[in-house]
């Protein structure tokens, strides 16, 4: 089974992030990525980043990913 722990992983394995959040419920994610990788992209390809990171699994394993990508000048904690 999927966990959010494992997608993680599999998202900072990929892709060099500032600040990652994975909940969900084993099929369904929710992400928050922050990543300078993303200065300059638009929203497609913010995406795109992010599935390659996760390969194959985004395929296979995980059925719905929800995710907000970011730059660090985007990025306001607790805002």
């Amino acid at each position: 089974m999927v966990t959010s722990d494992s997608v993680r992983q599999g998202i900072a394995a990929g892709l060099a992030c500032e600040h990652l959040e994975v909940i969900g419920d084993g099929q369904h994610f929710q992400a928050v990525i922050v990543s300078t990788a993303f200065e300059g992209k638009s929203r497609v390809q913010r995406h795109q980043l992010v599935y390659r990171a996760l390969g194959e699994r985004m395929r296979e394993e995980i059925h719905a990913l929800s995710m907000q990508t970011l730059t660090p000048a985007e990025w306001k904690p607790g805002g």
